[in-house]
């Protein structure tokens, strides 16, 4: 049974643990046509965020499509959660909520997403999805930021 809340909880000891466990996934997949399909099944298995969620405020601006990133926590652990209306955007966000949900303020500021590059991600995405890679991640800064 799924867990109630719409926050990611994390998989792995830590971000760097996350990371290293997403270039070993993709690293598995022969192909983009494969790693697309993967992302599209990650973002399936985000947590539904609920309606009321879904709001102006927790909306990610940048991004083409509709994307809505959610928080709770303080700088011992902050927790996010989130969606989108594209398969492909909201299994970028399950990769991010992956590395940096359920980790200390802190560990979020310092930590880099290195999984991108090193899985090749940044090259077979659109400017757009980019963009609103770029903005997830900095809406995810800007929380850790805010609350240490």
């Amino acid at each position: 049974m799924r867990d109630a809340t719409p926050f990611v909880q994390p998989a792995e000891p830590s971000a760097e643990a996350a990371q290293d466990a997403i270039i070993d996934e993709f690293g598995m997949l022969p192909d983009w046509t494969e790693r697309y399909q993967y992302l599209i099944d990650l973002g399936r298995r985000l947590p539904p965020l609920p309606s009321e969620l879904r709001t102006e405020a927790n909306r990610i601006t940048g991004c083409q499509s509709m994307v809505w990133i959610v928080h709770d926590g303080d700088a011992r652990g902050l927790r996010f959660g989130g969606a989108s209306d594209s398969s492909i955007v909201a299994g970028l966000a399950a990769l991010l909520l992956r590395v940096y949900s359920g980790r200390d303020a802190q560990t979020i500021l310092s930590t880099e997403p290195r999984f991108i590059e090193a899985i090749g991600l940044s090259a077979h995405l659109s400017p757009t999805r980019a963009g609103g890679l770029g903005s997830m991640l900095k809406r995810i800064r800007e929380v850790a930021a805010a609350a240490s």
